[in-house]
């Protein structure tokens, strides 16, 4: 979940790193060692069978080797491996059920298909990869750092805007895989995808992805003296409607029932009350600039809902932390919303009774 989690010895002791999350990575799928010379050969050019065979062993080692660390060097061998690899995939040239291609999960070395004679499942597989190596390097971009020594960790804003675009390249693929690729694939073997290929799961991460885009796109907001609460409130809710989206399309599928899938949802449903809980907070400060009494009342009660779904989110995070494969995350975000949302609120009743005062006097005077 954004980084693997690493175990290693120091004398009789073992010493776990639990891994940080605030992007959150789906289990990643490595290719295995496949045969591609002897299918193709006299079929093609053999420079280019070459070329395919060693770019995809590249990718192989690569992975295996660094665990899929390696996002730059794994992203440029899969990008040169693509067009070669499309290629197979046209049906003019009657090479798409040549190669058995095999994949298998990253976390437990486990093959997670039989041998697949398709290249429309190795096209999917390769860009559902990069997606993945995607939204890995925004979770590494986005995990505080103390740069300066200090002590205090930070966020840079070019982190945070590298972060957003590597989210809607990450959707963006993941997309590309529901609507272009899926058709291509006939039942039977789509029968024997991973959960991770599931109807539902593809469409729910593409759009978990721009749902914490969003979010950081309101943490940049949020430190902008130019944006205002329209903008901020906006933001708010265009992620409590992508997360409400996403865990409505995770929530109907199979993958929720094993260890990976009900992280995921509880991920998500942690992110949606944050994400109402901002919306809420967010309209309230909107309502309480208003000049009427009841403007006042209502913002309060906006405060408190924010501050109740902030308790549930805080719940939800705790929770997903400690669902297996154990993760730890930053709540320094839920801290600044909370007391913000309290101190709005004293300032809202403290209008609300100076408006009361105020009216009570009026009408004291006009009798």
């Amino acid at each position: 979940m954004g980084c693997s989690a690493s175990m290693y010895a120091v004398g009789k002791r073992k010493k776990t790193c639990i891994p940080e999350v605030v992007v959150y990575v789906p289990s990643m799928r490595i290719p295995a060692q496949s045969d591609l010379q002897r299918p193709l050969r006299g079929l093609i050019l053999q420079d280019l069978v070459d070329r395919l065979a060693c770019l995809r062993n590249q990718i192989v080692l690569v992975a295996e080797d660094t665990g899929g660390s390696a996002v730059a060097e794994l992203r440029r061998a899969l990008e040169e491996y693509l067009p070669l690899l499309i290629g197979l995939t046209k049906k003019e040239h009657g090479l798409e059920g040549l190669v058995e291609f095999n994949w298998k999960n990253l976390e437990d070395g486990r093959l997670q298909e039989n041998s697949v004679a398709n290249s429309w499942f190795e096209l999917l597989s390769v860009i559902h990869m990069i997606a993945m190596l995607n939204l890995s390097e925004a979770n590494s971009l986005m995990i505080p750092k103390d740069h300066s020594g200090s002590g205090i960790r930070v966020v840079s804003s070019d982190c945070k805007r590298d972060s957003v675009d590597l989210l809607l390249k990450a959707s963006g693929c993941l997309v590309f895989c529901v609507r272009e690729i899926m058709a291509h694939l006939p039942p039977d073997i789509k029968k024997k995808f991973s959960e991770v290929f599931q109807d539902g799961v593809l469409e729910a991460i593409s759009i978990q992805a721009l749902g914490q885009g969003t979010e950081i796109q309101l943490g940049l907001a949020v430190e902008s003296q130019k944006a205002s609460l329209s903008v901020k409130r906006r933001l708010a809710c265009e992620q409590l409607i992508y997360f409400g989206q996403a865990y409505h399309c995770l929530s109907e599928s199979s993958n929720t029932s094993n260890m990976h899938g009900k992280k995921h949802l509880c991920f998500i449903k942690w992110k949606f009350l944050e994400a109402k809980a901002a919306a809420y907070y967010y309209h309230g400060l909107i309502l309480d600039k208003g000049t009427e009494p009841a403007c006042h009342v209502t913002a309060v009660c906006c405060f408190l809902a924010a501050d109740g779904l902030l308790s549930e989110s805080k719940k939800a995070c705790l929770t997903f932390c400690l669902t297996t494969p154990v993760t730890s995350t930053c709540i320094r975000k839920f801290l600044k919303l909370q007391q913000g949302s309290l101190r709005c609120m004293a300032t809202s009743w403290k209008k609300r009774r100076l408006y009361k005062h105020r009216l009570t006097y009026q009408i004291s005077n006009c009798h």
